[in-house]
């Protein structure tokens, strides 16, 4: 398909910048399939659009303080200096990482670039579209980050920021751009699978006494999901890999499946794994990667929901909703969305597919 089916026009008043408090109160856009009716709630009121027996899935990866704001150590032959800004995105077999990284001039293998926290790495050497670099001070790549990093925020949330005068890095954004089921245990995206940013203990309490079952897998989300597609065809899209886990009693769950209800996932983080797993799911837990890239034409093998946010226009997540919506639907979702004010992407509000 070519990728101008995937494209709008979004007024920029409407990049939601900061999230809804309390989470819950965010707006909730309904849309059933089978009626192709629309209706206007909020997230608080989800529990009344589930069903007894419906099986929710969630991604609870944890983000990383990935985002790294610096500058570059002058040589001493004078080159070097300046800001350089950056995205930590992995760490290779070795310890050494692999950073995103942009700056004033260009960048030289044994520079050193000095971060928040007292955070610094010699820049080694490039490969394909990163760095690789190696910190200073060789401790687990977590901590440093937490030191030495930022919130990992989209740049169009950044931008918005800057256009409108607010604070760009605001210290909230720590607990603002995280799930509140996210484990430390799996530290690892470079981005929230935002979907559930909206998600409460107080929803979770109120779904499981109406009989909706909640289970948690693993995606880390990379840092794929800023990367705008630059082919005029989905087809011709370099798709990137991400790792996944499912621990043996979610496993267990997925294998008996929703009980008389429906499976809903939270998130196209939470779709793109469950959509990859194989046809007979193992006795026990397993991982993997995934670099599937599902469009209008999928043939749905178990995801029969969606609870999303927005996405941006000619992205692989739009795509997604697509196929699950129908791209002539999904276009008169997004346009009445876009008239009745709701506030989109990262931080904004959200909408949820239904049967």
């Amino acid at each position: 398909m070519l990728m101008d089916a995937f494209d709008y026009d979004l007024p920029q008043d409407r990049i939601a910048t900061r999230p809804c408090e309390p989470r819950e109160s965010a707006r909730l856009l309904v849309h059933r399939r089978s009626t192709g009716t629309n209706e206007h709630l909020h997230v608080r009121d989800l529990p009344d659009v589930l069903e007894q027996g419906d099986l929710l899935v969630r991604n609870d990866t944890q983000v990383v303080q990935a985002r790294l704001v610096g500058t570059r150590a002058c040589t001493s032959d004078g080159r070097g200096g300046g800001k350089v800004e950056g995205l930590w995105v992995g760490q290779d077999d070795d310890g050494a990482w692999r950073l995103m990284l942009k700056a004033g001039g260009q960048l030289q293998p044994g520079e050193r670039l000095s971060f928040d926290g007292g955070l610094q790495v010699d820049l080694v050497e490039p490969d394909d579209r990163y760095w690789r670099a190696r910190p200073v001070i060789a401790r687990d790549s977590a901590s440093q980050l937490s030191e030495g990093g930022r919130t990992p925020l989209p740049p169009y949330i950044l931008k918005a920021r800057q256009r409108r005068g607010e604070v760009v890095d605001d210290p909230r954004d720590v607990q603002w751009y995280r799930t509140r089921f996210a484990s430390d245990a799996r530290a690892g995206s470079v981005a929230a699978p935002t979907a559930g940013l909206h998600l409460t203990d107080a929803l979770d309490a109120s779904m499981r006494d109406r009989g909706v079952d909640i289970a948690c897998v693993t995606l880390h989300v990379g840092e794929g999901t800023f990367r705008p597609v630059k082919a005029d065809r989905l087809a011709d899209h370099d798709m990137h890999a991400e790792q996944w886990s499912v621990d043996d009693h979610t496993m267990a769950r997925l294998r008996q499946g929703p009980d008389g209800g429906r499976l809903i996932a939270v998130g196209t983080t939470t779709t793109r794994l469950l959509e990859s797993l194989p046809e007979t799911l193992p006795e026990g837990g397993c991982a993997g990667s995934t670099d599937l890239c599902i469009a209008p034409g999928h043939q749905w093998r178990r995801v029969q929901g969606l609870l999303t946010n927005f996405h941006l226009p000619r992205s692989t997540l739009l795509a997604l909703v697509a196929a699950l919506t129908g791209l002539e639907a999904l276009h008169a979702i997004y346009a009445e969305a876009i008239e009745r004010e709701y506030r989109f992407y990262s931080y904004g509000d959200a909408m949820v597919v239904l049967p």
